[in-house]
């Protein structure tokens, strides 16, 4: 007997929809990156599209260090943050994800919830009630203040993305290393930080962009002197349409696609042979 023919309609309507999907999906994602850079290159005086001519003005415009100072400032403040949050993540993210390594999965569930709280509540309300918070106790926005605020709300994805890499490494290989007679700092240095780089590495890089764009936290932590580069940019659109704005998107999408293409080829595991 032969076997009932499959009817291969409904695989077709399958493919065509996850297809079909996808291609918008990714259509939704690149145009506006590609309309951003588009305009960034126009010879116009205003953000068009499409845009008029092809001109470098605008990246002239904007390396320019009379006409764009306040736009320097504002980028330089704003790598300030990212960095310094960056290091703060790092000393909080890093040791609690060593612990969480060492204690039982019971505790862990019941701990971890209160470290990812960050990234669940939305950073608008966080920033105000982190605000009030500061006005009652005596502290003012500040630069300080707002690298505080973004160590909060961004450095759980750092110890997500270490605590992941933690789960995959074998607690054989501290054990070993102690009984070999190395002490807990030197199986802490050779061992388990080499181990984690990977996460810790992918976690600075996500804390550090998130921070970089963050504009609520800022918006309310920050003090008329700290201009954010987002801020800026916001003033900026409000203002007058500035083609600098596309000028700067361009270039921070620029340096968002080196460091990546940068990360996935540090932190691509080993052929193996």
């Amino acid at each position: 007997m032969h076997s009932p023919r499959k009817n291969p309609f409904p695989v077709f309507l399958y493919k065509a929809f996850v297809f079909g999907v996808g291609t918008l999906s990714l259509i939704y994602l690149v145009a506006p990156i590609v309309i951003a850079i588009t305009m960034s290159f126009t010879a116009g005086q205003t953000l068009k599209y499409p845009p008029e001519g092809f001109s470098l003005r605008w990246y002239e415009a904007l390396l320019d260090p009379v006409g764009s100072g306040t736009e320097h400032i504002a980028a330089g403040n704003s790598l300030k943050i990212a960095g310094l949050a960056v290091l703060g993540s790092l000393l909080f993210a890093v040791p609690a994800t060593i612990g969480m390594a060492r204690m039982r999965r019971s505790t862990v569930n019941s701990l971890e919830p209160f470290l990812l709280a960050p990234l669940v509540l939305p950073s608008l309300v966080y920033g105000l009630a982190a605000l009030i918070v500061a006005n009652f106790v005596g502290f003012q926005p500040s630069l300080w203040l707002t690298v505080i605020g973004h160590v909060v709300v961004f450095g759980p994805l750092m110890y997500r993305a270490a605590s992941v890499v933690a789960q995959g490494i074998n607690p054989s290989l501290a054990e070993a290393s102690t009984v070999m007679g190395a002490t807990w700092y030197t199986t802490l240095r050779r061992v388990i930080l080499p181990l984690l780089a990977p996460g810790i590495l992918a976690g600075a890089f996500l804390v550090f962009i998130q921070s970089l764009d963050n504009v609520s936290v800022s918006l309310f932590l920050a003090d008329a002197q700290t201009t954010v580069l987002p801020l800026r940019m916001f003033a900026l659109i409000e203002e007058s349409l500035d083609v600098r704005v596309a000028a700067m998107s361009g270039i921070l999408i620029g340096l968002t696609l080196v460091v990546m293409l940068v990360a996935r080829r540090v932190l691509a595991p080993p052929r193996q042979a």
